[in-house]
């Protein structure tokens, strides 16, 4: 998997709103309504990064979750970031509608 340029990466950024590109990663912040909420999209997202053999650097405080993507072998964004990237916000979008 190769390296994306910075041009790449920002105008695949556009599918995703929630996420910005600095500190060669592409990083998200997600609120939950609680701590409950939180680590239930947190234990669904680790079953996708599982399944694509891919991990984030996370952190979660309560009912926030931060996740920084970046593939380690190239040292930059690939478009396995942005694959993950996307299977997280859909799981996102179903713990909101919940």
């Amino acid at each position: 998997m190769s390296k994306l340029s910075e041009e790449d990466i920002e105008k695949r950024l556009i599918r995703l709103p929630e996420w910005e590109y600095h500190d060669n990663a592409i990083h998200a912040e997600f609120e939950f309504e609680n701590f409950k909420d939180c680590f239930s999209a947190m234990s669904r997202i680790a079953f996708e990064c599982e399944a694509l053999n891919h991990h984030p650097e996370w952190t979660n405080v309560y009912n926030v979750l931060k996740i920084s993507l970046n593939t380690h072998d190239v040292d930059g964004v690939t478009l396995k970031d942005f694959k993950l990237a996307e299977a997280i916000e859909l799981i996102v979008e179903e713990e909101e509608e919940e």
